[in-house]
């Protein structure tokens, strides 16, 4: 049974690495002569403010996919208007950490020093994210580049464009199947919980009102974990008060999250359903049991997420800054 379940988790990668597609504007090469050491510049800002707070690392990562959820890897998520209806305006992405914006808005000036007008904010932020995965133990991978920054960022186009912490399966396939994910795609971007952080009100039903049922806390919860969270987040607690979405190495880029999720210490519902639906179990089980496989996994599943939707010249610009476009709309 072990042997046929590997054999399908070996065929499931690699169905996802075949349909991999980086878009035509795209190359790891794009900016070789007009700014060559575009990934250093990048990659020395991230480490710098990783340096500052270990946030940034879930946070730039974080980013970089409610971005390219939304309109596509095209830095639309870091505009700021006065009207205050710009993506990052949305409920879903209120808490998204100030500290991944940041990040890239620091990379950003070093690289205009280095190559003025040249690099859009998309590459820095797709940059910024394989850095910070890097720099906290993850996979190292090239980044196909050539993005140009969107021309439109409205909170509307938010809703129901992400997933939430309390969906189940059938919910979670149907945000990442319209973008062309597989189950494998869906389970392996999951595993960035394994860096991060949750605020206590995304899973306080778990604890106190599970099924609707006052006092009930899920089951499924390793109940020395349930009882640790409650500690952490009792019932009056303030709205800024989080814990980490991996107990054990909150800032370490691994697979221990597949691991967790096995013993019941999935934070939200939509990380403990893919261990607890069958369909996605083996693949958890897989992760579990061979790192490399999830990073493997996570390299395609994020490569994916990088080719969404990519703008060029024709329908986007190279921004001077990155929470403003260059021309009034």
């Amino acid at each position: 049974m072990e042997a046929r379940r590997g054999t399908l988790i070996i065929i499931l990668v690699l169905i996802a690495f075949s349909s991999v597609s980086t878009g035509e504007a795209l190359s790891s090469d794009y900016y070789q002569s007009t700014c060559p050491n575009l990934r250093q510049i990048v990659c020395d800002a991230v480490k710098k403010k990783i340096n500052e707070t270990a946030v940034t690392i879930p946070a730039v990562i974080r980013l970089f996919f409610h971005d390219a959820m939304i309109t596509g890897a095209d830095a639309s998520a870091l505009i700021a208007l006065p009207t205050e209806d710009a993506e990052k305006d949305s409920s879903d992405n209120k808490s998204l950490a100030g500290d991944g914006f940041d990040t890239v808005i620091r990379a950003k000036k070093e690289v205009e020093k280095a190559c003025p007008g040249v690099v859009s904010c998309a590459d820095i932020l797709a940059l910024a994210t394989s850095c910070a995965i890097e720099l906290s133990g993850g996979p190292s991978y090239t980044v196909e580049l050539g993005r140009y920054d969107g021309l439109i960022s409205k909170a509307s186009l938010v809703d129901g464009n992400l997933p939430g912490p309390n969906f189940d399966l059938d919910k979670l396939i149907a945000v990442f199947d319209k973008h062309g994910f597989t189950l494998v795609d869906l389970v392996a971007l999951s595993g960035a919980h394994t860096v991060g952080f949750c605020h206590c009100s995304r899973f306080a039903d778990r604890l106190y009102n599970y099924n609707g049922q006052l006092g009930a806390t899920d089951p499924t919860f390793n109940p020395e974990f349930a009882n640790q969270l409650k500690q952490a987040c009792p019932t009056n607690v303030g709205p800024t008060i989080a814990v980490n979405l991996d107990p054990f190495t909150p800032i370490t880029f691994d697979n221990l999250y597949f691991s967790n999720l096995i013993k019941g210490y999935g934070l939200l519902t939509s990380d403990e359903v893919l261990y607890t639906d069958t369909r996605s179990r083996p693949i958890v089980q897989w992760f579990a049991a061979n790192q490399t496989a999830f990073f493997e996994a996570f390299v395609v599943a994020i490569g994916k997420v990088g080719s969404l939707d990519v703008k060029t010249s024709a329908d986007g610009e190279i921004r001077k800054e990155c929470t403003s476009y260059n021309k009034k709309q």
